[in-house]
């Protein structure tokens, strides 16, 4: 008889259960196509649960399109498309550079998954209600945990523990409060700026001074200016943190490092009004490579967005339970 892969310990509700088992089975090829599952009264006295429990789970495993009941017979497994792996993806927000990660995961998966994509607007109550909504629906969560600063992060971890581990993937944030075995591949803000910075020591040597431009409406991720902070400290240079570059007066010597887009425009027009040339007493340093940067010839500190997408997808298609660090690095121009 078949066996369902139940865990007592699991807060996880019985019939979804069932429906992660039947579904990781089918996928492993345990269950094959035409095989026949247990009656509901079968599975109903074998593990002790209620009819209404087994009845709810055959009835999602029907919709979702993986099993099909055969008046007077039972239930078999469908041959739907040999069952391709399901993958959602929850983002925090859609933008250029989310856009390569999901695109390079894309190319990876091919035609072995079906992915789904929703965003969470770095809003924890969202998240819950989309993974909620979601649970048993699929083989892998591929999650962007990047919320509110103000968030409870008690809430997120909450939310975190409804996902079987070994169908959890974390992306483009660390959460070490996050002890399950899970894959992970990260950014680690805080010492990726901070050491990056450090191999530019050269450049910012004529730097007697930095400032962040650093929104703080602008959810990015506090462990930036954690990790500038701790260089210009080491470096013993005087360093501001900003909320916008409109009120800020250029000074020679300062090196100014933005997030944003248009802060950056803003910077580059207000250097085009002073006496002072970008990469001699005006230094610029932005986050994240695009196309205009290039042929503005901006120096860029970023993470490789690509290779998170693509790495991920290697290590979930060979069902891996590990953390890895996604490159984070300089590119060199006459900004600097």
């Amino acid at each position: 008889m078949y066996k369902l892969q139940l865990n007592p310990n699991d807060k996880t509700p019985k019939y979804k259960q069932i429906v992660q088992s039947v579904v990781a089975d089918i996928e492993r090829a345990v269950l094959r196509k035409n095989e026949q599952l247990p009656s509901i009264s079968e599975l109903s006295e074998e593990y002790y649960l209620a009819r209404d429990t087994v009845e709810k789970a055959y009835r999602e495993l029907k919709e979702q399109g993986y099993i099909t009941a055969v008046q007077g017979k039972g239930f078999y497994v469908n041959g739907k498309e040999h069952n391709k792996m399901r993958i959602l993806l929850v983002f925090n927000k859609l933008s250029s550079y989310k856009k390569i990660i999901y695109y390079a995961f894309l190319k990876v998966l091919g035609e072995k998954a079906s992915v789904d994509l929703q965003i969470h607007h770095y809003n924890a109550r969202l998240f819950e209600e989309i993974i909620d909504k979601n649970l048993g629906k699929y083989n892998y969560y591929v999650v962007m945990p990047h919320f509110f600063p103000e968030t409870d992060k008690n809430l997120a971890l909450k939310v975190l523990d409804k996902i079987p581990p070994n169908e959890l993937v974390l992306l483009d944030k660390d959460l070490p409060e996050y002890t399950s075995p899970c894959l992970s591949v990260y950014q680690d803000f805080e010492n990726d700026v901070a050491d990056t910075l450090e191999s530019a020591n050269d450049l910012l040597a004529k730097y007697q001074r930095m400032v962040l431009i650093f929104p703080s409406d602008g959810n990015y991720p506090q462990e930036i200016v954690k990790g500038f902070r701790f260089f210009c400290i080491n470096a013993r240079k005087e360093y501001a943190i900003r909320e916008n570059a409109t009120d800020e007066t250029l000074q020679p010597q300062t090196a100014y490092v933005v997030v944003e887009e248009t802060d950056l425009a803003e910077l580059i027009k207000k250097s085009r009004q002073t006496p002072y040339t970008l990469g001699n007493e005006i230094g610029l340093l932005s986050f994240n490579e695009t196309t205009l940067k290039e042929l503005l010839d901006i120096t860029v500190i970023t993470t490789d967005f690509e290779t998170m997408g693509r790495t991920a997808a290697a290590l979930l298609l060979d069902k891996k339970q590990i953390k890895v660090k996604n490159p984070f690095y300089i590119i060199r121009r006459k900004s600097l």
